[in-house]
């Protein structure tokens, strides 16, 4: 039996396939709306994996160091590291922040890593091109993100760093690219005030009566002193030994040094369930509006197809042509509709937009084939009110006509 709906779609296949376009670019914002949060998400286990850490130690009662602001001393890693079943604890510090480069600010997660070699906590676990850190101060690995080359110098607030590594997907769980640097000057950059705020807290010193007790020499120089040494970081990473239960060692970490603990799990929950969950929302809500957008589209063009053979399907009425075949040619149309919007948004967002698109986009077979069957159910159900004002048409008209 000759296809009526593949006739007619020939007929005015121009039409046909230019909205098939337009519904396949709104198809293909929706694919890549769904690719940003795999992204983010992806982003955030990406950052948990690279830091080498099995438990994140942080200020107690905070839900740092990558959702909320943590300090702690820089010599709790030595308690930490003798607790049984613990392998290693290094400090860490993360600081988000713009990094100049030839005039044009980056904005990057500058982490500060402590001395070691690869394979401690929270350095890049792997290098494609140059070297590690080898230096105390004033050298830098970067992520191929920042677009940083190697030998290249950068500045981070008051001090200039060579670029001496490039490293890949090492990034925040924002999708920033990440730049690692020697810990004390991560230290300094964080927790180190300015001189204009040295003079300032200064002057507020001199001015408390309480610092300038007679027979006290040097105490206000002391003050200003220890108020300057940078003894704080964000976070201590640890590495569980082998043959260890990562909740046991963190609630010996917990019990013994009154601060607080998580374990990977733990950490993706906040990252994932907290971090990113405003995000979530947006984005489903975004899905969501673009769905009934798109539902709307094809249901204006499937209506408007079908007004526009109102004598054809009377005739084929007269002719006593069933009622299902007169169904049959409309929920075809708007199928065949989905299908080219599909295809089209596809090759958008995967060759288009995931490419461009400032954040990491990761577009995942499944959600493809659930965005399928999407696209296939919005056209049947779309279809609904050009089938019912087809079948009220009365045979009559193909003779009055």
């Amino acid at each position: 039996m000759i296809s009526l709906a593949g006739r007619d779609i020939m007929h005015s296949w121009g039409k046909f396939v230019f909205t098939g376009m337009g519904l396949g670019l709104l198809i293909g914002v929706t694919l890549s709306m769904a690719g940003i949060y795999r992204g983010m998400v992806d982003d955030a286990r990406v950052l948990l994996e690279n830091s080498g850490a099995d438990l994140w130690v942080v200020q107690k009662d905070t839900l740092g160091p990558y959702a909320e602001s943590s300090s702690i001393y820089d010599d709790s890693w030595r308690g930490i590291r003798s607790i049984s079943g613990v392998a290693d604890a290094a400090d860490i510090t993360y600081l988000t922040m713009q990094v100049r480069r030839k005039g044009v600010d980056v904005r990057a997660m500058v982490t500060g890593i402590t001395a070691g070699g690869p394979g401690t906590p929270g350095w890049p676990p792997y290098l494609i091109g140059g070297r590690q850190i080898t230096r105390g101060h004033y050298e830098a690995v970067a992520d191929i993100a920042t677009k940083f080359k190697l030998g290249e110098r950068i500045k981070i607030r008051r001090n200039h760093y060579t670029i001496v590594g490039l490293t890949r997907r090492m990034v925040s769980s924002s999708g920033d690219p990440m730049v690692f640097i020697p810990l004390k000057d991560a230290q300094e950059a964080q927790f180190l005030k300015d001189n204009d705020a040295i003079r300032e807290q200064r002057r507020r010193t001199e001015e408390n009566s309480a610092f300038n007790r007679p027979g006290v020499p040097g105490l206000l120089d002391a003050i200003i002193a220890s108020q300057s040494i940078n003894t704080y970081v964000n976070a201590v990473l640890v590495r569980v030994a082998t043959g260890h239960n990562p909740d046991e060692v963190a609630e010996s970490i917990r019990r013994w040094k009154h601060l607080t603990v998580y374990t990977r799990s733990q950490m993706e929950e906040i990252l994932v369930g907290k971090l990113i969950a405003t995000s979530a929302k947006q984005i489903a809500m975004f899905l969501i509006i673009l769905s009934i957008v798109s539902s709307a589209i094809v249901a204006f063009i499937i209506y408007t197809l079908t007004m526009g053979k109102i004598r054809e399907i009377a005739v084929l009425k007269l002719i006593g042509t069933k009622n299902r075949t007169i169904v049959g040619l409309i929920m075809q149309q708007s199928i065949a509709l989905g299908l080219i919007g599909f295809v089209v948004g596809k090759i958008t967002a995967t060759l288009l937009m995931a490419p461009i698109f400032p954040k990491h986009v990761l577009l995942e077979p499944l959600d493809s084939i659930f965005g399928f069957i999407a696209v296939v159910m919005i056209c049947i159900l779309s279809s609904i009110i050009s089938i019912r004002a087809a079948l009220k048409v009365n045979p009559a008209e193909a003779i009055g006509g």
